[in-house]
């Protein structure tokens, strides 16, 4: 198994998504998901913080720096908002 690259804009990753809030019933309209994400920018001080361009099946996110960016987690915690390798380096 190849070992997981340093970020670097172009790489592609996986986004976890947030999903929209909880209905009254505990059902969403759109579940926490990973989607296919590739990096925009790396932050200098941290590496696991990147910005990302997200794509969903309803349109493209960005996710850049300046408004946080997203986090790296292992694929197994990851939680929505954050980053991960493909399973390929898993």
């Amino acid at each position: 198994m190849p070992a997981p690259p340093r970020p670097s804009v172009g790489h592609t990753v996986h986004y976890v998504s947030h999903g929209t809030p909880l209905r009254g019933d505990g059902s969403q309209a759109f579940p926490a998901a990973c989607r296919a994400a590739v990096i925009t920018e790396v932050d200098r001080d941290d590496p696991g913080r990147v910005g990302l361009a997200v794509q969903n099946p309803t349109g493209t996110f960005f996710h850049p720096l300046a408004a946080g960016g997203s986090e790296f987690a292992d694929a197994e915690t990851a939680l929505g908002g954050s980053w991960h390798w493909p399973e390929i380096y898993q």
